[in-house]
C-alpha cells in the first residue's frame, strides 16, 4: 500500500520482436487497486530490437497510467535486462537503450511510488499476447 492507503496500480508490459532487428510490438496490462482493468493495450512500434519493444510497452504504459491518475504503481516485466537496468544492478551501454531509459525515468519520476520487479513469462502472458498480436496485425500476408 501507498503511504496515503491508496492500493498500487500494477502494470505488466512486454515488447516482442520478429527479427531482431524486425517488425515489433508494444503490449500492456494497467489494473487499478482493486484489480480492475483500466487499459488492455497492443501498440505496433515498427522495426526495432526485442530490447526497444520492451522499454517501449513500459513507456506507453506510464505514460498511460498517469493520464489516467495513477500515482503509485509496481511494473511487472519478463525482461531481465530491463528490470534490472531500471534497478541500478545493469549499466545501460545501448545508446538508443540509454535514450529509452532516460525516458523511463522521467516518467517514472512523476509517480509517488513505483515498484519494478521480475516476473516469469507465464504471468505476463497477457501483455505478451497483446504485443504479438500487435506484430502480428501489421505483417503483410
Amino acid at each position: 500500500m501507498a503511504k496515503t492507503g491508496q492500493a498500487f496500480w500494477t502494470i505488466h508490459s512486454d515488447g516482442a520482436a520478429k527479427g531482431n532487428p524486425g517488425p515489433a510490438g508494444a503490449g500492456w496490462l494497467i489494473r487499478d487497486g482493486q484489480g480492475k482493468v483500466l487499459s488492455r493495450t497492443g501498440r505496433y512500434l515498427g522495426r526495432g530490437t526485442n530490447n526497444e519493444a520492451e522499454y517501449q510497452a513500459l513507456i506507453g504504459a506510464l505514460e498511460e497510467a498517469l493520464a489516467l491518475g495513477g500515482k503509485d504503481v509496481t511494473v511487472h516485466s519478463d525482461s531481465e535486462l530491463l528490470v534490472r537496468q531500471l534497478n541500478g544492478q545493469y549499466r545501460v551501454r545501448h545508446p538508443r537503450l540509454k535514450e529509452l531509459f532516460d525516458r523511463v525515468q522521467d516518467l517514472l519520476s512523476r509517480f509517488r511510488e513505483y515498484v519494478i520487479l521480475h516476473v516469469p513469462r507465464e504471468q505476463n502472458r497477457e501483455a505478451d499476447a497483446m504485443a504479438n498480436e500487435a506484430v502480428k496485425a501489421h505483417r503483410p500476408s
